[in-house]
């Protein structure tokens, strides 16, 4: 064991070699500097900034801290359990020669496992049909049901990403609900999503989005829809929402075309 006396001798060799800096006692220890907390361009214009890109759910949280008291405010809700929510969101894709084109159909499983961030389920045929050539439990499609984060992330990249991309996009229309709140749109190309890339698609497909809500009527899913940034089309008919539908008249050439076809026989 070493002696006292050494380590005393040796801390003082090395305090001698090494003299110590005096610190002033009006100096301030300031923190590290913050990096990555906006990223500038070269002209000077923010990108990105953290606050909004570590949001996780950016979409799920203005729901619970906006939109639910927007909702109760005008149509004055007394339990919060009133106010609509979106229930779950169905994507489907139907695939017409799924039977014979084996990679078409696995192309299209990842393709809309890569947009929704879940795996479709094959969709077959419940009856067999002779005149469209189906058989019983053939596939005809894929289709996939989003719930929970994975839903309101994909709605989220839905209406901020892939609507704007769309060609000639003028919004959507306000006409496609179905009476008790649900609102279905269809997407013609899959590319409009950024996680596919242009050139590795084979074959242009669409999807049917089906998005499901607690809501009793269409002006009340519309609405909630329509907070969360749906863009919807401006004088598109989203005023008759609820009105009768007016049936079209038969005029009497329809009725001559019927008696002149059974005469004829």
């Amino acid at each position: 064991m070493a002696c006292p006396s050494l380590l005393q001798s040796s801390a003082s060799s090395f305090h001698c070699r090494f003299p110590s800096l005096a610190v002033p006692s009006s100096a301030q220890v300031l923190p590290p500097p913050l990096r990555n907390v906006v990223k500038v361009s070269a002209s000077g214009t923010v990108l990105v900034e953290k606050s909004e890109a570590e949001k996780v759910q950016r979409l799920k949280t203005a729901y619970l801290e906006r939109i639910i008291p927007a909702l109760k405010d005008e149509y004055k809700y007394i339990n919060i359990h009133q106010v609509p929510k979106v229930q779950k969101i169905v994507v489907n894709c139907g695939i017409g020669d799924a039977a014979q084109n084996d990679k078409g159909l696995e192309a299209a499983i990842k393709d809309i496992a890569l947009i929704t961030g879940q795996k479709p389920v094959k969709t077959r045929a419940k009856a067999s049909i002779a005149t469209f050539k189906i058989r019983e439990d053939q596939p005809l499609g894929i289709a996939v049901t989003l719930r929970g984060d994975v839903m309101y992330s994909f709605l989220d990249r839905l209406i901020n990403l892939a609507l704007p991309r769309t060609r000639d996009f003028q919004g959507v229309s306000p006409s496609s609900f179905d009476g008790n709140g649900n609102y279905s749109i269809g997407v013609k190309d899959q590319s409009v999503f950024p996680e596919i890339r242009f050139d590795a698609i084979g074959k242009a497909r669409g999807m049917d989005v089906c998005i499901s809500t607690t809501a009793k009527t269409d002006q009340e899913g519309q609405k909630l829809l329509a907070l969360m940034g749906m863009p919807f089309r401006e004088g598109g008919g989203g005023a008759s929402i609820g009105a009768p539908v007016r049936k079209k008249k038969l005029k009497s050439h329809h009725f001559d075309a019927k008696g002149k076809g059974k005469g004829k026989r």
